[in-house]
């Protein structure tokens, strides 16, 4: 799949957060970072996102977008 945002890193579920109609999913990025996307709950389960799942970090903007491939 090709994305027209240029920056893409490999990060790993650590933890969801899950509220009524969205969630907060919190990854492990290399250099010992953090990073958090949030996105709603139906788009977590459409992905199949769980915690300790590889997913691709495509950010752009101020948008910060996954990737489970």
């Amino acid at each position: 799949m090709k994305y027209g945002a240029r920056n893409h890193i490999i990060g790993k579920v650590t933890e969801i957060k899950k509220g009524t109609l969205m969630c907060q999913i919190n990854l492990q990025i290399p250099a010992d970072s953090l990073m958090s996307s949030v996105m709603t709950l139906d788009s977590m389960h459409e992905m199949d996102i769980r915690p300790g799942d590889s997913v691709r970090v495509v950010v752009k903007a101020v948008n910060v977008l996954l990737v489970k491939e």
